[in-house]
């Protein structure tokens, strides 16, 4: 998922909290009304925008602003396309946001969302802007001490947002067929399918394991061109990158391109050596089929320029996460390596040198001469124009895909600037591979699975092959259907039934149905999704006065939130807080909300 924003889900009833106040949905967008925010005697009136899935929090935010002297107006929207509609229109003064750090680094979580100018960003502050920039060069304790900073500037001195909670994972496993041990849930990276197994192994390679998304269209399966949960987990199982991340969110070179990375010094220059026993596979008849291609230093360098460039496809959507990345390029000389000292005082080439099949010998640029057996390995080396170590989560992130040049290239023969997606074909559209299009599976796949076709019903994919064969790594099911199912009820009644196999989101409100299930088994992890409520900063009171954002943010009791959901939310103080505990903490108070609603009276 790129910088994620959508409303968090609930299918508890809305009666299950009985809250006092008038419901307002607005259907059609109107031009920002900047007499909203007013007052009824000396009650602030305040517009709380959110879906109708999300009318739960509505309601409880609502009940906590109008114990705390606030007049409350819900406007309620049916779906996504019409709340971020009244969104943009500025038909809000707070709405209910959310927000998932799918690459595991704090960076990610804010810089999209707070940075002036960034994709998301309706803040637009200097402090700030710098406390962002400057904990973005920072590991260890340095870090932590500047993103408590920048909670205390974010949260506390301006109230630019106002936390409710941080959400955990749940997933749901038919373990009467597939061994629950074998099923990964990652606090942040989609779901890793080259691990799962049938409790009988032997049907690994005759029977499908079915698994399960919400949505049927998909934006596209070339990498950098799309990033939301159509394609995220489909495209992260197809797409091989330099490093991953574990489960708990460490950069690890396990089951990647690369046997091993390192980090120069100057935390500028990183280095990837890579393996050399992964192939492209394609599809032929509806078979995987291995290219002989290797996946190679010259596809990474190739695959890395177009993910940081925006004009290097139509409708680019990835290139902002891969901004830092300054050069990309192939080693050609091993003394280089001997040279560059690592932070714990090692070479590189030391570095690199940990677990391989051989001794590095050699370097070479052509993947021809690539020998890893031998000794002759590729190193990709990577630059960024500041200290950033950060940039090995963004290259563990889907849109870090490694892809082949040869069938980008022939596919890709368009004018990206006179693109007509009517009549031009791009690599990775989803046409190429439904059932009855006239056009050719044109897919390469890196990654430990390759999609054969898909229809409304399912996408249908194939092992790939040549990838990592005879390792620890090697895929162990060899065909995985994945069933478009929208409603999450009817997905969880298909998981019971053994219709799916794993469902990835079991809703918080139905863990008691996957655990009384003798058929099912239920995981648990924490997750980086935190939900909160974003105010509106342009044209309404709550972007004249922090005062007024001031007394919503005090309003606000989280204990509220994770006694209603029975403990399965945690406390929250921004986007960071999955990520680094700053020890900072938002607590409910009445006596300040009195004082900051007379300091914005009397501003008045």
């Amino acid at each position: 998922m790129n910088k994620k924003l959508f409303t968090l889900a609930s299918t508890a009833t809305v009666a299950a909290v009985a809250l006092a106040g008038c419901v307002e949905t607005k259907s059609d967008v109107k031009e920002n009304d900047s007499a909203t925010t007013e007052t009824a005697g000396a009650k602030p009136v305040i517009e709380l925008l959110g879906m109708a899935s999300s009318e739960q929090d509505m309601n409880i935010v609502r009940d906590q602003l109008v114990k705390n002297g606030f007049d409350v107006k819900l406007n309620i929207q049916p779906d996504y396309g019409s709340f971020t509609a009244q969104q943009d229109a500025g038909n809000f003064d707070i709405a209910i946001s959310s927000w998932t750090t799918v690459t595991g680094n704090p960076d990610y979580a804010v810089r999209g969302l707070f940075k002036t100018g960034g994709d998301y960003s309706r803040t637009s502050d200097e402090t700030v802007d710098k406390l962002i920039d400057e904990a973005s060069t920072l590991t260890g304790d340095e870090a932590k001490d500047k993103y408590k900073e920048l909670e205390q500037a974010l949260v506390f001195d301006n109230a630019y947002i106002a936390p409710l909670y941080i959400s955990q994972k749940f997933q749901g496993i038919y373990k009467a067929e597939v061994n629950p041990d074998t099923v990964r849930l990652p606090k942040s990276r989609a779901q890793a399918w080259e691990t799962i197994s049938f409790n009988d192994e032997g049907k690994n390679a005759s029977e499908t394991l079915v698994l399960h998304q919400a949505l049927a269209s998909l934006t596209s399966l070339d990498p950098v061109k799309a990033n939301d949960g159509s394609i995220n987990t489909l495209n992260t199982n197809m797409y091989v990158r330099l490093v991953n991340l574990s489960d708990t969110d460490e950069v690890v070179s396990d089951g990647s391109l690369s046997y091993d990375h390192a980090i120069a010094e100057n935390n500028e220059e990183y280095y990837f050596v890579l393996r050399d026993d992964i192939n492209f596979a394609k599809v032929e008849g509806e078979k995987a089929v291995d290219t002989g291609d290797l996946v190679s230093a010259e596809d990474v360098v190739f695959s890395l320029n177009r993910a940081k460039d925006e004009t290097s496809v139509p409708d680019h959507r990835t290139y902002s996460i891969h901004e830092n990345i300054d050069t990309v390029e192939i080693v050609s000389d091993i003394t280089s390596l001997e040279s560059v000292k690592t932070a714990d005082g090692k070479s590189v080439l030391e570095e690199l040198s940990d677990e391989l099949p051989a001794a590095i010998s050699e370097v070479v640029t052509d993947e021809k001469d690539v020998d890893n057996a031998a000794g002759k390995y590729q190193v990709v080396k990577l630059t960024t124009p500041n200290p950033f170590p950060q940039v090995l989560n963004y290259l563990a992130h889907q849109s870090g895909g490694i892809v082949s040049e040869a069938a980008v290239t022939a596919v890709n023969t368009f004018d990206v600037a006179s693109y007509d997606p009517n009549t031009d074909i791009a690599y990775g559209d989803q046409s190429t591979v439904t059932e009855g299009a006239s056009y050719a599976n044109h897919l390469a796949a890196s990654g430990p699975y390759i999609l054969v076709k898909k229809n409304d019903y399912e996408a249908t994919f194939v092992k790939n092959p040549a990838y990592q064969a005879g390792t620890e790594n090697e895929p162990k099911i060899k065909n995985i259907s994945v069933r478009f199912i929208q409603d999450n009820d009817s997905a969880l009644s298909a998981l019971r039934n053994g219709e799916i196999h794993v469902l990835q989101s079991v809703p918080e409100t139905k863990t008691d149905v996957v655990e009384g299930d003798e058929n099912l088994e239920l995981k648990t992890a924490d997750s980086n999704a935190v939900s909160y409520l974003l105010f509106n900063t342009s044209g309404r009171e709550t972007a004249k006065s922090a005062d007024l954002r001031k007394a919503v943010l005090h309003s606000i009791n989280q204990e509220e939130f994770i006694s209603y959901y029975q403990g399965k939310k945690k406390p929250a103080v921004s986007t960071v807080s999955p990520l680094i505990d700053t020890g900072l903490k938002l607590e409910a108070d009445s006596a300040k909300v009195k004082e900051f609603l007379k300091a914005y009276n009397e501003s008045k």
